[in-house]
């Protein structure tokens, strides 16, 4: 097989409707688009939502909530879901969810919850930690080298 034998499956495309060929097409005159009014028109074609020149849906409904302009991008991680990876040398960082691509965009903290048990004595730096994960990160044998503990 080359490559200018290969053919779209039978039924999968249509022909293109030639409009304004004439009365034998079927598709003359006012070219499929009816006698006069706005959309026989040219440049009839009004955007989506406009309501005929009423007050738009969208205008209409009132506006609710806003969007904090200092709100921080925080990511957040159980402790069931860091022994899902491995680590080098059982280090979790900013660096290290990194590099292992569990971290995908730019956030600005990144928080450990106390979701699940811990069977490794992993190192957690410069991350926020809360006090649960903290207490079962410890009694597993690992440590926090963390000033960020919070509820």
């Amino acid at each position: 097989m080359k490559i200018h034998d290969l053919s779209p499956a039978p039924g999968s495309t249509h022909r293109k409707k030639r409009v304004g060929r004439g009365p034998g097409s079927g598709h003359g005159k006012t070219s499929t688009k009816g006698h006069k009014g706005q959309h026989a028109r040219s440049g009839g074609v009004k955007p989506p939502g406009f309501e005929g020149g009423q007050m738009p849906l969208v205008l209409r409904i009132p506006k609710r909530g806003f969007t904090p302009l200092n709100r921080d991008n925080v990511v957040i991680y159980n402790l069931s879901r860091l022994e899902e990876y491995s680590f080098p040398d059982n280090k979790v960082s900013y660096e290290t969810l990194a590099d292992l691509g569990i971290l995908k965009g730019k956030f600005d903290r990144v928080k450990i919850l106390g979701n699940g048990e811990v069977s490794k004595a992993y190192i957690i730096e410069d991350l926020e930690v809360s006090v649960s994960a903290k207490e079962k990160i410890e009694s597993a044998g690992g440590q926090v080298v963390s000033t960020l503990i919070s509820q």
